[in-house]
Protein backbone atom coordinates (compact mmCIF):
# COMPACT_ATOMS: atom_id res chain seq x y z
CA UNK A 1 0.00 0.00 0.00
CA UNK A 2 2.74 2.49 0.86
CA UNK A 3 4.47 1.25 -2.50
CA UNK A 4 1.51 1.79 -4.38
CA UNK A 5 0.90 5.77 -2.36
CA UNK A 6 4.87 6.23 -2.89
CA UNK A 7 4.61 5.57 -6.58
CA UNK A 8 1.23 7.72 -7.27
CA UNK A 9 3.50 10.76 -5.55
CA UNK A 10 6.28 10.13 -7.58
CA UNK A 11 3.64 10.29 -11.02
CA UNK A 12 2.06 13.26 -9.69
CA UNK A 13 5.43 15.09 -9.27
CA UNK A 14 6.53 14.22 -12.20
CA UNK A 15 3.56 15.40 -14.43
CA UNK A 16 3.38 18.78 -12.33
CA UNK A 17 7.24 19.52 -12.96
CA UNK A 18 6.47 18.46 -16.80
CA UNK A 19 3.50 21.25 -17.17
CA UNK A 20 6.20 23.58 -15.36
CA UNK A 21 8.68 22.73 -17.96
CA UNK A 22 6.17 23.59 -20.49
CA UNK A 23 4.79 26.64 -18.97
CA UNK A 24 8.03 28.32 -18.37
CA UNK A 25 8.74 30.17 -22.08
CA UNK A 26 5.45 31.49 -21.46
CA UNK A 27 6.92 33.19 -17.96
CA UNK A 28 10.10 34.38 -19.50
CA UNK A 29 10.72 34.15 -23.01
CA UNK A 30 13.73 35.72 -23.69
CA UNK A 31 16.92 33.66 -25.63
CA UNK A 32 19.34 33.71 -22.97
CA UNK A 33 16.46 32.03 -20.49
CA UNK A 34 15.92 29.69 -23.15
CA UNK A 35 19.27 28.81 -23.97
CA UNK A 36 19.78 28.11 -20.17
CA UNK A 37 16.32 26.15 -19.65
CA UNK A 38 17.95 23.97 -22.73
CA UNK A 39 20.93 23.38 -22.12
CA UNK A 40 19.58 22.06 -18.92
CA UNK A 41 17.04 19.71 -20.37
CA UNK A 42 19.73 18.60 -22.28
CA UNK A 43 21.85 17.74 -19.26
CA UNK A 44 19.32 16.08 -17.72
CA UNK A 45 18.89 13.54 -20.25
CA UNK A 46 22.91 12.84 -20.19
CA UNK A 47 22.31 12.37 -16.31
CA UNK A 48 18.99 10.18 -16.83
CA UNK A 49 21.52 7.83 -19.46
CA UNK A 50 24.15 7.38 -17.23
CA UNK A 51 22.11 6.90 -14.27
CA UNK A 52 21.53 3.87 -15.98
CA UNK A 53 24.87 2.81 -16.40
CA UNK A 54 26.00 4.56 -12.63
CA UNK A 55 23.12 4.35 -10.52
CA UNK A 56 21.03 1.33 -11.40
CA UNK A 57 23.66 -1.07 -12.44
CA UNK A 58 26.71 1.05 -10.44
CA UNK A 59 29.40 0.95 -13.33
CA UNK A 60 31.59 4.15 -12.54
CA UNK A 61 31.84 5.40 -16.14
CA UNK A 62 34.25 8.47 -16.80
CA UNK A 63 33.76 9.27 -20.45
CA UNK A 64 30.39 9.03 -21.14
CA UNK A 65 30.92 12.29 -23.09
CA UNK A 66 31.88 9.94 -25.53
CA UNK A 67 28.26 8.79 -26.05
CA UNK A 68 27.24 12.36 -26.20
CA UNK A 69 30.38 12.80 -29.04
CA UNK A 70 29.07 10.18 -31.62
CA UNK A 71 25.58 11.11 -31.53
CA UNK A 72 26.38 14.69 -32.25
CA UNK A 73 29.25 14.13 -34.95
CA UNK A 74 27.13 11.47 -36.42
CA UNK A 75 23.73 14.02 -36.51
CA UNK A 76 25.91 16.66 -37.86
CA UNK A 77 28.28 14.86 -40.48
CA UNK A 78 24.73 12.92 -41.94
CA UNK A 79 22.70 16.36 -41.69
CA UNK A 80 25.62 18.67 -43.28
CA UNK A 81 27.64 16.62 -45.53
CA UNK A 82 24.78 14.72 -46.94
CA UNK A 83 22.11 16.99 -46.59
CA UNK A 84 19.92 14.38 -44.19
CA UNK A 85 16.97 16.22 -42.42
CA UNK A 86 17.82 16.07 -38.55
CA UNK A 87 15.34 13.17 -37.73
CA UNK A 88 16.38 11.27 -40.46
CA UNK A 89 19.67 10.72 -39.14
CA UNK A 90 17.84 9.60 -35.68
CA UNK A 91 17.95 5.91 -36.47
CA UNK A 92 21.65 6.25 -37.41
CA UNK A 93 22.70 7.61 -34.43
CA UNK A 94 20.72 5.00 -32.20
CA UNK A 95 22.87 2.25 -34.38
CA UNK A 96 26.20 3.80 -34.01
CA UNK A 97 25.58 4.21 -30.25
CA UNK A 98 24.46 0.19 -29.89
CA UNK A 99 27.86 -0.41 -32.21
CA UNK A 100 30.05 2.06 -29.69
CA UNK A 101 28.71 0.58 -26.18
CA UNK A 102 29.14 -2.56 -27.71
CA UNK A 103 32.96 -2.05 -28.94
CA UNK A 104 33.91 0.41 -25.92
CA UNK A 105 31.65 -1.88 -23.14
CA UNK A 106 32.31 -5.11 -25.03
CA UNK A 107 36.65 -5.33 -23.69
CA UNK A 108 36.50 -2.65 -20.96
CA UNK A 109 32.93 -4.72 -18.68
CA UNK A 110 35.11 -7.46 -18.08
CA UNK A 111 36.72 -5.30 -15.52
CA UNK A 112 35.49 -3.94 -12.18
CA UNK A 113 35.84 -0.73 -10.14
CA UNK A 114 39.03 1.93 -10.57
CA UNK A 115 39.88 -0.62 -13.59
CA UNK A 116 36.99 0.17 -15.00
CA UNK A 117 36.83 4.22 -14.55
CA UNK A 118 40.24 4.38 -15.83
CA UNK A 119 39.50 2.39 -19.09
CA UNK A 120 36.21 4.12 -19.78
CA UNK A 121 37.79 7.31 -19.40
CA UNK A 122 40.69 6.22 -21.78
CA UNK A 123 38.30 5.42 -24.47
CA UNK A 124 36.25 8.85 -23.84
CA UNK A 125 39.66 10.88 -25.07
CA UNK A 126 40.38 8.44 -28.01
CA UNK A 127 37.02 9.52 -29.37
CA UNK A 128 37.24 13.37 -28.46
CA UNK A 129 41.15 12.65 -29.75
CA UNK A 130 39.83 11.65 -33.00
CA UNK A 131 37.12 13.99 -33.70
CA UNK A 132 40.18 16.33 -33.03
CA UNK A 133 41.80 14.90 -35.96
CA UNK A 134 39.84 13.94 -38.51
CA UNK A 135 38.73 15.80 -41.85
CA UNK A 136 35.59 14.12 -42.27
CA UNK A 137 34.45 15.65 -38.69
CA UNK A 138 36.25 18.89 -38.96
CA UNK A 139 39.25 18.60 -37.31
CA UNK A 140 39.69 21.12 -34.17
CA UNK A 141 36.86 23.65 -35.90
CA UNK A 142 34.15 21.07 -35.64
CA UNK A 143 30.62 20.94 -37.41
CA UNK A 144 28.74 24.15 -38.68
CA UNK A 145 25.51 24.93 -40.15
CA UNK A 146 23.94 21.97 -38.05
CA UNK A 147 19.80 22.91 -39.19
CA UNK A 148 17.31 22.30 -36.30
CA UNK A 149 14.59 19.74 -36.55
CA UNK A 150 11.73 19.48 -38.53
CA UNK A 151 8.37 17.51 -38.17
CA UNK A 152 6.44 17.01 -41.60
CA UNK A 153 7.58 20.40 -42.40
CA UNK A 154 6.98 22.13 -39.41
CA UNK A 155 10.29 24.00 -38.27
CA UNK A 156 11.21 23.12 -34.61
CA UNK A 157 14.34 24.98 -34.91
CA UNK A 158 13.54 28.34 -33.27
CA UNK A 159 14.46 28.09 -29.68
CA UNK A 160 11.03 27.97 -28.60
CA UNK A 161 10.18 24.99 -30.77
CA UNK A 162 13.35 23.63 -30.20
CA UNK A 163 12.80 24.26 -26.09
CA UNK A 164 9.87 22.26 -25.95
CA UNK A 165 11.06 19.28 -28.43
CA UNK A 166 14.10 18.68 -25.71
CA UNK A 167 11.70 18.61 -23.04
CA UNK A 168 9.25 16.27 -24.54
CA UNK A 169 12.41 14.22 -25.93
CA UNK A 170 13.46 14.12 -22.23
CA UNK A 171 10.01 13.19 -20.84
CA UNK A 172 10.35 10.55 -22.83
CA UNK A 173 13.78 9.38 -21.82
CA UNK A 174 12.55 9.24 -18.37
CA UNK A 175 9.76 7.37 -18.44
CA UNK A 176 11.71 4.91 -20.87
CA UNK A 177 14.28 4.89 -18.14
CA UNK A 178 12.02 4.49 -15.20
CA UNK A 179 10.38 1.17 -17.12
CA UNK A 180 13.98 -0.35 -18.17
CA UNK A 181 14.72 0.26 -13.85
CA UNK A 182 11.28 -1.66 -13.01
CA UNK A 183 11.41 -4.16 -15.33
CA UNK A 184 13.05 -7.52 -15.25
CA UNK A 185 16.79 -6.46 -16.51
CA UNK A 186 16.56 -3.52 -14.29
CA UNK A 187 16.07 -6.06 -10.86
CA UNK A 188 19.00 -7.29 -12.72
CA UNK A 189 20.95 -4.78 -12.42
CA UNK A 190 20.51 -3.38 -9.24
CA UNK A 191 21.14 -6.97 -8.13
CA UNK A 192 24.90 -6.76 -10.06
CA UNK A 193 25.22 -3.19 -8.40
CA UNK A 194 24.38 -4.54 -5.25
CA UNK A 195 26.73 -8.09 -5.09
CA UNK A 196 28.31 -9.16 -8.65
CA UNK A 197 29.66 -11.66 -7.29
CA UNK A 198 26.45 -13.03 -5.62
CA UNK A 199 24.77 -12.75 -8.16
CA UNK A 200 26.70 -14.74 -10.78
CA UNK A 201 26.77 -17.53 -8.13
CA UNK A 202 23.18 -18.01 -8.43
CA UNK A 203 23.46 -17.49 -12.51
CA UNK A 204 22.96 -14.12 -13.38
CA UNK A 205 25.08 -13.51 -16.60
CA UNK A 206 26.71 -10.44 -15.53
CA UNK A 207 28.84 -9.36 -18.29
CA UNK A 208 25.37 -9.30 -20.63
CA UNK A 209 23.77 -7.54 -18.19
CA UNK A 210 26.00 -5.27 -17.42
CA UNK A 211 26.13 -4.51 -21.40
CA UNK A 212 22.65 -3.99 -21.72
CA UNK A 213 22.92 -1.07 -19.34
CA UNK A 214 25.94 0.16 -21.10
CA UNK A 215 23.92 0.03 -24.26
CA UNK A 216 20.93 1.58 -23.18
CA UNK A 217 23.13 4.51 -21.18
CA UNK A 218 25.36 4.87 -24.85
CA UNK A 219 21.86 5.12 -26.91
CA UNK A 220 20.33 7.98 -24.42
CA UNK A 221 23.61 10.12 -25.00
CA UNK A 222 23.73 9.69 -28.36
CA UNK A 223 20.63 11.43 -29.03
CA UNK A 224 21.20 14.01 -26.39
CA UNK A 225 24.45 14.73 -28.89
CA UNK A 226 21.79 15.22 -31.63
CA UNK A 227 19.90 17.57 -29.99
CA UNK A 228 22.99 19.42 -28.59
CA UNK A 229 24.12 19.80 -32.60
CA UNK A 230 20.93 21.35 -33.42
CA UNK A 231 20.69 23.83 -30.86
CA UNK A 232 23.77 24.85 -31.21
CA UNK A 233 23.59 24.20 -34.85
CA UNK A 234 27.74 23.93 -34.72
CA UNK A 235 30.02 21.49 -32.82
CA UNK A 236 33.81 20.70 -31.84
CA UNK A 237 35.73 18.35 -29.53
CA UNK A 238 35.90 21.03 -27.02
CA UNK A 239 32.22 20.58 -26.39
CA UNK A 240 33.35 16.86 -25.27
CA UNK A 241 36.05 16.63 -22.67
CA UNK A 242 36.26 14.81 -19.78
CA UNK A 243 35.49 17.49 -17.64
CA UNK A 244 31.33 17.57 -19.76
CA UNK A 245 31.98 13.85 -18.18
CA UNK A 246 32.62 14.78 -14.70
CA UNK A 247 29.85 17.07 -14.24
CA UNK A 248 27.17 14.71 -15.43
CA UNK A 249 28.25 12.14 -12.91
CA UNK A 250 28.51 15.08 -10.23
CA UNK A 251 24.88 15.48 -11.42
CA UNK A 252 23.93 11.52 -10.91
CA UNK A 253 25.56 11.78 -7.44
CA UNK A 254 24.27 15.10 -6.35
CA UNK A 255 20.80 14.39 -7.27
CA UNK A 256 20.95 10.26 -5.95
CA UNK A 257 22.31 7.76 -7.43
CA UNK A 258 19.54 5.46 -9.02
CA UNK A 259 16.69 7.82 -8.14
CA UNK A 260 15.47 9.66 -11.91
CA UNK A 261 13.69 12.57 -10.38
CA UNK A 262 17.21 13.09 -8.27
CA UNK A 263 19.35 12.95 -11.21
CA UNK A 264 17.11 15.65 -13.22
CA UNK A 265 17.01 17.72 -10.13
CA UNK A 266 21.20 17.16 -9.79
CA UNK A 267 21.48 18.26 -13.35
CA UNK A 268 19.62 21.39 -13.19
CA UNK A 269 21.62 22.75 -9.95
CA UNK A 270 24.55 21.39 -12.01
CA UNK A 271 23.79 23.28 -14.90
CA UNK A 272 21.48 26.35 -13.87
CA UNK A 273 23.71 27.20 -10.85
CA UNK A 274 26.83 28.92 -12.40
CA UNK A 275 24.87 30.97 -14.27
CA UNK A 276 22.53 32.02 -11.41
CA UNK A 277 26.14 32.72 -9.39
CA UNK A 278 27.29 34.83 -12.69
CA UNK A 279 27.20 37.81 -11.44
CA UNK A 280 29.71 36.79 -8.43
CA UNK A 281 32.52 36.57 -11.92
CA UNK A 282 35.43 35.34 -10.92
CA UNK A 283 34.16 34.15 -7.75
CA UNK A 284 31.14 32.22 -9.20
CA UNK A 285 32.62 28.42 -9.85
CA UNK A 286 34.67 29.06 -6.37
CA UNK A 287 30.79 29.69 -4.50
CA UNK A 288 29.91 26.71 -7.09
CA UNK A 289 32.61 24.37 -5.71
CA UNK A 290 31.78 25.11 -1.91
CA UNK A 291 28.04 24.44 -1.94
CA UNK A 292 28.13 21.34 -3.89
CA UNK A 293 31.07 19.94 -1.04
CA UNK A 294 28.62 21.27 1.36
CA UNK A 295 26.21 18.97 -0.07
CA UNK A 296 28.38 15.77 -0.25
CA UNK A 297 28.97 16.62 3.70
CA UNK A 298 25.69 17.00 4.72
CA UNK A 299 24.00 14.87 2.22
CA UNK A 300 25.79 12.54 1.10
CA UNK A 301 22.76 10.18 -0.56
CA UNK A 302 21.91 13.02 -3.01
CA UNK A 303 18.91 15.60 -2.84
CA UNK A 304 16.60 13.01 -3.81
CA UNK A 305 17.89 9.74 -2.95
CA UNK A 306 16.47 6.08 -4.79
CA UNK A 307 13.47 4.79 -2.49
CA UNK A 308 14.32 1.44 -1.40
CA UNK A 309 11.50 -0.55 -1.41
CA UNK A 310 10.13 -4.24 -1.42
CA UNK A 311 9.69 -5.54 -5.00
CA UNK A 312 6.35 -7.51 -5.62
CA UNK A 313 5.39 -9.86 -8.67
CA UNK A 314 1.89 -10.36 -10.25
CA UNK A 315 1.20 -12.94 -7.39
CA UNK A 316 1.97 -10.75 -4.10
CA UNK A 317 4.98 -12.64 -3.28
CA UNK A 318 8.42 -11.11 -2.64
CA UNK A 319 10.47 -10.95 -5.55
CA UNK A 320 14.11 -12.37 -4.52
CA UNK A 321 16.24 -12.67 -7.09
CA UNK A 322 15.85 -11.81 -10.97
CA UNK A 323 16.21 -14.75 -13.21
CA UNK A 324 17.82 -12.86 -15.88
CA UNK A 325 19.37 -16.34 -17.01
CA UNK A 326 18.68 -19.50 -16.45
CA UNK A 327 22.01 -20.96 -16.65
CA UNK A 328 23.70 -22.21 -13.71
CA UNK A 329 26.22 -20.80 -11.75
CA UNK A 330 28.90 -22.97 -13.01
CA UNK A 331 27.66 -22.18 -16.61
CA UNK A 332 28.66 -18.21 -16.17
CA UNK A 333 31.80 -17.27 -18.09
CA UNK A 334 34.39 -16.12 -15.62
Amino acid sequence: MAAGLHSWAGRRLGWLALVAALLAPFVNASPYTLSVLTSAALFAMLAVGLNIVVGYCGLLDLGYAAFFAIGAYTSGVLSTRFDWPLLATVPVVVAASVLAGIIIGGPTLRLRSDYLAIVTLGFGEIIRITANNLSLTGGPSGIYGIPGPSVFGLDLGSPVALYFTVVVVLALAVVAAGRLGRSRIGRAWRFVREDEDAAEAVGVHTYKVKLAAYIAGAIWGGLAGVLFGAQLSAISPQSFTFLQSALVLMAVVLGGMGSNPGVIVGAVVISVLPEVLRGAADYRFFVFGVLLIAMMIFRPQGIWPHRVREVVDRDDEPFAVPPVDSAPASEVPR
